[in-house]
């Protein structure tokens, strides 16, 4: 085993065995992440939803199945990247991660990035881009994901881009070619 591989593994016993906010209480099984230890793109959504927290994989359920159609129209195999959440619980009934439970499970997530190196961190969603725009200080660039996503940022020793989640295309049918396009930029990365 890889010093890489034993410290996500690190990672992952200690999500398992983290109580550090409430939501571990509900937990089926955490979400700590999955794919290439040595990715060069991490996806990072918001937190796990109900079938995700079945399995302990991030998104394995509808959302899962459209990122996996986006990535493939970007020539990318979901098996060379690493995709995560910042919340390794599901929230209840799928509702915004309160502020004490990022705090909780940061750490991890920043851990996990540090640990892969990647050259390029996109984020899944409003939540998590905003988030991870003032965690990697874009704070200055942060605007409505509307007018950004699918857009490049310089951010420490990566470049950032804000997705709009896959989940939005199971809403609204009409929003998987404007995914596609924005996934597009991940040929040229």
């Amino acid at each position: 085993m890889t010093k890489r591989n034993k410290e996500l593994e690190n990672i992952k016993n200690k999500v398992i065995d983290c109580k550090a906010c409430p939501l571990y209480k509900n937990r089926i099984y955490p979400v700590v992440g999955e794919g290439n230890h040595s990715a060069d793109i991490i996806f990072v959504g918001e937190a796990p939803g109900a079938q995700e927290s079945k399995t302990g994989r991030p998104f394995c359920g509808a959302a899962g199945k459209i990122l996996d159609e986006l990535l493939d129209s970007a020539g990318i195999n979901r098996k060379d990247i690493y995709i995560t959440n910042i919340l390794k619980d599901r929230p209840p009934k799928n509702r915004d991660p309160q502020s004490e439970e990022i705090k909780s499970c940061v750490p991890y997530l920043e851990k996990q990035i540090e640990i892969i190196k990647p050259k390029l961190v996109c984020s899944l969603g409003r939540h998590a881009m905003i988030f991870l725009m003032e965690r990697f200080g874009l704070s200055e660039e942060l605007d409505q994901i509307s007018k950004i996503h699918g857009k490049a940022f310089e951010a420490d020793s990566f470049k950032f881009i804000p997705f709009y989640h896959p989940a939005v295309a199971v809403y609204n049918a009409n929003m998987k070619e404007t995914l596609k396009k924005d996934f597009k930029i991940l040929k040229t990365i």
